[in-house]
């Protein structure tokens, strides 16, 4: 467990013997180790933009340098008084408006309108124009609109959050560091392939904007990432997966807090996850309140924490799983969560359990904490033992697995909701020529191509439902249909979606195309100018045959003119 959430375990209630079992299995789990995460560094100098309209922004400026000793400078978007230019060890003045702001703490830049004001804007390092360290930015509306803004990046609302801010800027001077939230695997990613874009889950659920397209992959900006952990819980393919905890050391957590709940005697756990913030102040002070089967488990950030975690929950023996949620998550965060809640519902629903045993509890309702530890009678699986593994696709199917070989009600499989990771793409038959386009783009090796028949072939279980096989297709013949296969061998096994007779060179007899591609170029090249005469039976033949009629009829051509 992470250090903050034992302070609260010694007011958990323990007059039961769930209550008991529950302070054993807290006290092993807080044992568990987890790998440290790597470190992303600031530094900064102090060098303070501050801008907006005059007056208030001199003021908020004067504070910063009284009080913190900051270097300050000042763009007013809005001259409302008539302060000459400041002298030397003032605060700089630039009346300007600003045309853009990127950056972090440590390398904010800005653009502003006149080339005669740029020139005046402090250098950040040797060479640089226009870079300050924090930005106050008091502009309406303020000149970054994210949901998350990044570090050293201040725009008040109030007067409140202002007085804060300036208590808060002076803070910030010197050398910092965080962890790097996050690990990227570009082989797996299925952004996008040949300049065709596909899955943007990830751009999609950052709410700092530290995620953007580079091509065909992504790229993610370590400064600007704070670890939200939706663009985890969003991708399927688990090409970009959250480190701080990885998601083996979060598994391994989880296995021992059930295992040694159910070794102590505790019986229909319910495991609360929350957050490190607001999560973990609204449950420490419910703590003596809550049920006493009831388990609390805190997580960096309670986006990092998807389907993965939360079906290997159930399968480590979870009577039901509960998320958290409170107003100060993003809404980016809260729709990727409340996305694939959706899709692991329809998932545990398909195996015959209750779908209420994943929901969302609001610690700003009035219910709370009431609305816990009553799970479903009805879900009482067996308890799984598989090893906790940092690969995400293979951590759901072993949860899957070990929940549908318990599950009371099963089916075959599972419609699931539109954006879900898996399930099959169908082919038109009268559409696809089998010019294997699909195959080639595919990131996941769920298409295939036949080894010396025209066949396209699916392995089900490697399918993301990316969507880049439907965006390549030329001729618009496939598409996919979100579901979950739940035999494992008919999810594994190559099976063949369309193939045709080969088409063989009607000179040399050697197959080289499908008969659809052959009727079909021949269709569209008849009447053409050039494909006059014999040279529609061009087409029918291979390559190397074709190279050669182009010769012999060449020089039949030249033996002809010749002869005349």
């Amino acid at each position: 467990m992470n250090g903050g959430e034992t302070l609260f375990f010694d007011r958990l209630a323990a007059a039961t013997g769930n209550g008991l079992a529950r302070h054993k299995a807290c006290a092993a789990a807080a044992g568990t180790e987890r790998q440290p995460a790597a470190i992303v560094s600031y530094a900064s100098n102090g060098e303070v933009l501050v801008t907006g309209p005059e007056s208030q922004a001199l003021a908020a400026a004067e504070q910063l340098r009284q009080q913190g000793g900051l270097n300050c400078t000042v763009v007013a978007t809005s001259r409302q008084s008539d302060r000459a230019e400041p002298g030397s060890g003032e605060t700089r003045i630039i009346r300007d408006s600003v045309q853009g702001l990127v950056g972090h703490l440590g390398q904010f830049r800005i653009e502003l309108a006149s080339a005669s004001a740029r020139a005046a804007l402090p250098p950040l390092t040797a060479g640089d124009e226009g870079g300050f360290d924090l930005v106050l930015d008091l502009n309406t509306p303020p000149l970054l609109r994210r949901e998350v803004p990044p570090p050293g990046y201040y725009a008040p609302q109030d007067a409140d959050a202002l007085q804060r801010a300036l208590q808060e800027i002076p803070t910030l001077v010197g050398e910092f560091e965080k962890p790097r939230y996050f690990q990227y695997d570009a082989s797996i990613c299925a952004h996008g392939r040949s300049g065709i874009t596909a899955c943007t889950r990830c751009l999609d659920a950052c709410p700092t904007d530290a995620i953007t397209s580079d091509g065909d992959s992504i790229r993610v900006d370590a400064k600007l990432c704070q670890g939200a952990g939706s663009c985890a819980t969003a991708c399927p393919s688990g090409a970009i997966t959250y480190a701080y905890p990885r998601l083996s050391d979060n598994l391994q957590r989880l296995r021992v807090l059930f295992k040694s709940y159910r070794q102590a005697g505790g019986t229909d756990a319910v495991l609360l996850l929350h957050d490190a913030h607001s999560g973990r102040d609204r449950v420490a002070a419910a703590a003596e309140w809550l049920p006493e089967n009831l388990i609390p488990c805190e997580i960096e950030e309670l986006g990092s924490a998807g389907m993965d975690i939360w079906l290997a929950a159930l399968a480590y023996g979870a009577r039901s799983v509960c998320l958290l949620t409170c107003e100060d998550i993003p809404a980016s965060v809260t729709a990727a969560i409340d996305a694939q809640l959706k899709v692991a519902q329809a998932i545990v629903a398909g195996m015959g359990y209750p779908a209420e045993v994943l929901y969302t509890v609001s610690a700003d309702s009035a219910d709370f904490p009431r609305t816990l530890g009553d799970p479903p009678a009805e879900f009482a699986p067996a308890h799984a033992e598989f090893a906790p593994l940092d690969e995400k696709r293979t951590v759901i199917r072993l949860a899957v697995d070990h929940l549908f070989a318990h599950a009371p009600a099963p089916r075959p499989l599972v419609a699931l909701p539109a954006g879900a990771p898996f399930g099959e793409i169908e082919v038109d038959a009268e559409r696809c020529t089998l010019c294997m386009a699909c195959v080639s783009q595919c990131p996941a090796n769920a298409l295939s191509a036949g080894d010396d028949t025209p066949q396209l072939k699916f392995v089900e279980a490697n399918c993301l439902q990316c969507g880049l096989c439907c965006r390549s297709c030329p001729e618009n013949a496939i598409a996919a249909s979100p579901r979950l296969l739940f035999d494992a061998i008919k999810r594994n096994t190559l099976r063949v979606l369309h193939e045709e007779e080969p088409f063989c060179c009607v000179r040399c007899g050697k197959p080289f195309a499908t008969r659809s591609v052959i009727e079909r170029i021949t269709r569209k090249m008849k009447g053409h100018p050039m494909f006059g005469g014999d040279a529609l039976q061009r087409i029918a033949m291979c390559e190397d045959c074709r190279v050669e009629q182009l010769y012999h009829d060449e020089q039949a051509s030249i033996s002809l003119g010749d002869s005349r």
